[in-house]
């Protein structure tokens, strides 16, 4: 097994990146994971208590350049441990944030520092890894923004980070039900309010004509965002951080899976005195996410359309040299799994339902404490046979790298690092094994992951 101290040996030539570079410099800044008092709710409510970092959901937004460090201290407050993982970058193991597999959870009034280089430029988020299904829903996450070297031809730029928070309507405060067998057996944890910014319908201001680039984050434990744009011109420029080979026109409505992200460049071409939106659309209603009203002083002229982002550099998999691995999902309510192994032992499904598990992979359910799903050499072409063999989706989040959807005809879609599975659907990714160190393989509807659908990953 990989430990801090070989890994930290081994992976230095990583992307010139180091765990240990750069703590001579500053220090790191404090990032405190407490219990605050947030105004979640509209009109008269009073405020919800959520846990947040310093002090608001999404906590504070992190913006550094392209191949800089993120320095960060995580002092905790809780009552239980947490631990924060840094999602979609291609990080150093040991500063992966995973409780149970690359740390210790930092326990109550404790502190661990964060410090690791980023090699990708993009839109990625930060949250809580320790009880996830518990401690993002209650509102432990925020925005992390790498930029490019270049400044794009935009007039400015928002990120909107998307929520659905489960509310007592009888209290104004968040359903303290995390981990009940409905969420865990079904579609996870939806909730009856939606929130971009922790803002329910944010009202932003915008001009005729102006171009923005929008930065989108699915925050939430289960919810697909079904995004539709009114008042707009749209393009998509990149998913989960990585640029696409050529700007793609919006035509349609977008899917937005939990920890999913899109960048979008945008002309705002709604008239002086009318209003854009960004909208979740849900049962043939449409649900106000961000409104921009649109005032005067705008371009008389509208913008030629995007050019492409900067490519980041990774390492191109050869699906000719790929080694071939299959992945299983099974399970949940109305599901076929009769049996599945816990412990090294077969279980039935009664006795799993009876531990808190309802998924399976490959027939087990021991996640982070079972076998790998694979052992890899650094810088072996990887090829993976998704099956979702349940009735209802999942969104599949590789931790350390990014891989390529396959299509049926062979051809490599943009990179990613979570992937949508509908009931029944089968997708193959594949990626090269670049980064040394254990990483979590795991269904991003944080319900399903606590109960059953976990596994790893390691790359010698």
């Amino acid at each position: 097994m990989l430990t801090r101290r070989t890994f930290l040996a081994t992976s230095s030539a990583f992307a010139g990146m180091s765990a240990s570079a750069g703590f001579a410099n500053a220090p790191p800044t404090n990032l405190i994971a407490q219990e605050s008092d947030v105004q979640l709710l509209p009109g008269d409510y009073g405020k919800t208590a959520l846990w947040c970092f310093d002090g608001g959901s999404p906590g504070p937004e992190i913006r550094v350049a392209q191949g800089g460090r993120v320095k960060r201290r995580l002092i905790n407050r809780f009552s239980q441990g947490t631990s924060v993982h840094w999602h979609g970058i291609r990080i150093d193991n040991a500063m992966d944030g995973v409780s149970g597999l690359t740390q210790a959870a930092v326990q109550p009034g404790d502190a661990f520092d964060y410090d690791f280089a980023v090699p990708d430029a993009g839109t990625y988020w930060y949250h809580a890894h320790n009880r996830s299904f518990e401690q993002v829903a209650r509102g432990l996450y925020g925005a992390l923004i790498v930029e490019e070297a270049d400044t794009l031809d935009i007039d400015r730029e928002e990120v909107l980070v998307l929520d659905d928070w489960l509310i007592d309507p009888e209290t104004g405060q968040l359903k303290d039900d995390y981990g009940a067998p409905h969420d865990l057996s079904h579609a996870g944890r939806l909730g009856n309010l939606v929130t971009a910014n922790g803002t329910f319908n944010l009202t932003l201001a915008a001009r005729k004509n102006e171009r923005l680039r929008l930065r989108l984050v699915n925050a939430s434990n289960a919810r697909i965002f079904q995004l539709g744009l009114n008042g707009f011109d749209s393009w998509v420029i990149a998913m989960d951080g990585m640029p696409l080979g050529a700007p793609r026109k919006v035509t349609d409505t977008l899917a937005l899976a939990p920890a999913q992200r899109i960048d979008l460049i945008v002309d705002v071409t709604a008239d002086v005195g009318e209003t854009a939106f960004v909208v979740q659309l849900e049962r043939e209603e449409a649900i106000g996410l961000a409104a921009f009203e649109v005032a005067e002083g705008g371009s008389v002229n509208r913008r030629d359309a995007p050019t492409a982002l900067p490519p980041n550099g990774h390492a191109m998999v050869d699906l000719k040299e790929a080694t071939q691995l299959s992945l299983s999902m099974e399970g949940g309510a109305m599901g076929r799994l009769s049996a599945a192994s816990l412990g090294g032992q077969v279980k039935p499904m009664g006795e799993l339902v009876q531990a808190g598990y309802f998924w399976s992979f490959n027939g087990a359910v021991d996640g982070i404490d079972g076998d790998p799903f694979a052992l890899l050499e650094r810088g072996q072409n990887v090829r993976v046979k998704i099956e979702n063999d349940t009735v209802f989706p999942h969104a599949m989040h590789l931790h350390g790298m990014h891989f390529h959807e396959v299509a049926d005809d062979g051809t490599l879609g943009p990179l990613r690092d979570t992937t949508l599975l509908v009931r029944g659907q089968t997708r193959e990714i594949a990626f090269v094994a670049d980064n040394p160190g254990q990483w979590l393989l795991h269904c991003h509807m944080l319900s399903h992951a606590a109960s059953g659908m976990m596994t790893k990953v390691v790359v010698a």
